[in-house]
């Protein structure tokens, strides 16, 4: 469809401009795109002054082909670029991005990657536990109050600066919303190379081995629209590329995570926010993980979160018709148990009935066949955004709606003493769960961070961080101010407090998107946390009593070395990537009440 779409695209601009200026931009963003992009009280979808951070292009692509395909099904291509040039406040020009500007000079090769620094997954390591041991990160806590920036970059055609940095070989590896991956020199940042996938990108570029080429190395990614990819690290060519999911609705945020030749991968949807409007047939999508070769892209195992038919549940006077049962999104990057060969994921809510098993759930699987093992299931809620708003009429609606209590973070494999381990997760409803792989997930403790009632975008939302002692656990809250921000450290053995500390005020100045929230996975290295905050400032918290070490205000504009102007803004989802000396982190998220923004920012040691 895209391919299509920029060849009918290229034949209106041979033509000329004249059927984008006998649209009215700003009547066909009103008309079609208001109710979402410039309501008041409504802060999932990116509000007008964050779309004045893109490029023409890139809206007009998402339009197209990308996660707003649905919503663009509805407008002919001037309509299109029309909403496009007025969005952004630009004219639209057929390349945005020039990919010969900060190229590296001499094309060196990527170092070794075994036994070397490195920070190769959202978790880096199997666990998730997104700690890093001082031989990997290079520096101790003594070194934190002397971080520096060493360069910026700038995405490019970006509101969101939202996929996990990884760094292997003395490379970063990095994603972006406007589709394009880069490979960047860790030391100076420039780009090594760059790929353009087809959608956005926004999980971490998970590196591993190539299996029968020694010293060599792929980079798996998948895109939002569904697209799962593997690509040659040291040059950044395709080796092949998979369909995870085609449903119209797929929203792909989990990162992947390969293991013993095998690369596994979740899906997610936004289908359940479509069907808001009224004018959507509510629900189909159903989660699932599935299990892929790593040489050949070859979908070795696929298991849903939902079985069985779908059927029909009601129907309105209209035609539109509720239809179940569907949900069970996996938002999250999964856990690799070796030992017991197993893989846990965490599962969200569902989109209409009747309630199902593995929905808001943590979930063990067989490593092998993919087969569930057992769940927890923490609530078991129905969710459909708006349908909460009084006057609602709308026949996809579920008879009770919410509290849309799902899992969006990670789980965590901790190992205490004596040879136990436990399964920590937290639930956007503000509760850190730890339950017991040997016990078919039995509660072992539970901690209350942050009030249950916390809104549509939850307490606890991108992911938490562990060390041998504590998990570290910050608030989002984003939708409930008085209870927004802070971070936690929990005793894994128990489940008590260990400390707490409190959200400072707001680095950035007043206005929407200037809040506490907390909604950033935290980064862990001997005796001291990384936490990011929507207000924009990134802070080092002392392990041992939650005192800030360091602080960084990323509210500003940077000189980067691709020469692209960039600024940071909030900082919501992917935490620092910590590896050799050098923290690596994104500042930018112009949705879900954040502020907009388009720079990866390298600090280091003088």
């Amino acid at each position: 469809m895209r391919r299509a779409f920029l060849l009918a695209f290229g034949f209106i601009a041979a033509a000329g401009s004249a059927p984008a200026q006998q649209v009215d931009g700003a009547g066909v963003f009103s008309q079609n795109c208001a109710g979402c992009h410039a309501a008041s009280g409504v802060t999932r979808a990116p509000q007008l002054e964050s779309l004045r951070l893109l490029e023409p292009r890139f809206v007009l692509d998402t339009l197209a082909s990308g996660v707003m395909r649905l919503q663009g099904m509805r407008l002919n291509i001037s309509e299109m670029r029309a909403v496009a040039e007025y969005v952004t406040a630009k004219p639209l020009q057929m390349e945005s991005f020039d990919p010969t500007v900060g190229r590296c000079p001499v094309p060196n090769a990527m170092t070794k990657i075994s036994g070397a620094p490195r920070w190769t997954s959202w978790g880096i390591d199997l666990s998730n536990r997104r700690f890093q041991p001082r031989a990997m990160a290079g520096m101790a806590a003594s070194d934190v109050p002397n971080l520096k920036l060493k360069w910026a970059f700038g995405f490019p055609e970006t509101s969101h600066a939202w996929s996990q940095p990884t760094v292997a070989g003395g490379r970063v590896f990095v994603g972006s919303q406007g589709g394009r991956v880069f490979a960047l020199d860790a030391k100076t940042g420039c780009i090594h190379w760059s790929f353009l996938a087809t959608g956005p990108t926004r999980t971490a570029i998970v590196i591993g081995d190539w299996p029968g080429r020694p010293n060599a190395a792929m980079a798996f990614f998948t895109t939002i629209p569904g697209w799962l990819y593997a690509v040659n690290a040291e040059t950044g060519e395709q080796v092949w590329k998979a369909r995870i999911e085609d449903h119209p609705s797929t929203r792909l945020t989990g990162s992947p995570v390969v293991y013993g030749g095998r690369l596994y991968a979740v899906s997610a949807s936004f289908e359940e926010g479509m069907s808001a409007s009224g004018n959507y047939d509510c629900c189909t999508f159903r989660g699932s993980l599935s299990a892929f070769d790593v040489l050949t892209g070859k979908r070795i195992w696929k298991t849903a979160m939902i079985d069985g038919p779908l059927s029909v549940l009601k129907k309105n006077d209209a035609g539109r018709q509720l239809v179940g049962p569907s949900g069970g999104s996996s938002w999250s990057s999964p856990v690799i148990d070796p030992a017991r060969r197993a893989i846990y994921i965490t599962t969200g809510n569902g989109f209409s009935g009747p309630p199902q098993p593995l929905t808001d759930a943590i979930v063990a699987l067989d490593l092998d066949t993919g087969k569930v093992r057992w769940s927890r299931q923490v609530g078991n809620d129905i969710f459909v955004p708006g349908c909460d708003r009084p006057g609602n009429a709308n026949f996809s609606c579920p008879e009770e709606n919410g509290p849309d209590a799902d899992f969006g973070s990670a789980p965590i494999l901790v190992h205490l003493a004596k040879g136990k381990d436990l399964i920590v997760a937290g639930q956007k409803s503000g509760t850190v769960w730890a339950v017991d792989p040997d016990a078919s997930g039995k509660v072992v403790w539970h901690y209350q961070a942050a009030p249950s009632a916390a809104g549509e975008f939850g307490a606890l939302v991108w992911g938490q961080a562990a060390d041998d002692r504590n998990v570290y656990v910050p608030v989002s809250n984003i939708q409930d101010p008085p209870h927004a921000g802070g971070l936690h450290a929990v005793t894994l053995a128990t489940g008590k407090r260990a400390w707490y500390a409190p959200p400072p005020s707001p680095l950035c100045a007043a206005g929407p998107g200037c809040t506490r929230a907390q909604a950033s996975a935290p980064s862990v290295i001997g005796g001291v946390v990384f936490a990011g905050s929507a207000d924009g400032g990134l802070r080092a918290y002392s392990a041992a009593d939650g005192q800030v070490l360091w602080s960084a205000d990323t509210n500003k504009d940077f000189a980067t070395t691709n020469g692209v102007k960039a600024h940071g803004g909030s900082m919501i989802g992917p935490g620092p990537a910590i590896a050799d000396g050098m923290l690596y982190v994104n500042s930018g998220y112009g949705s879900h009440g954040g502020r907009g923004g388009n720079v990866l920012l390298a600090y280091g040691l003088p």
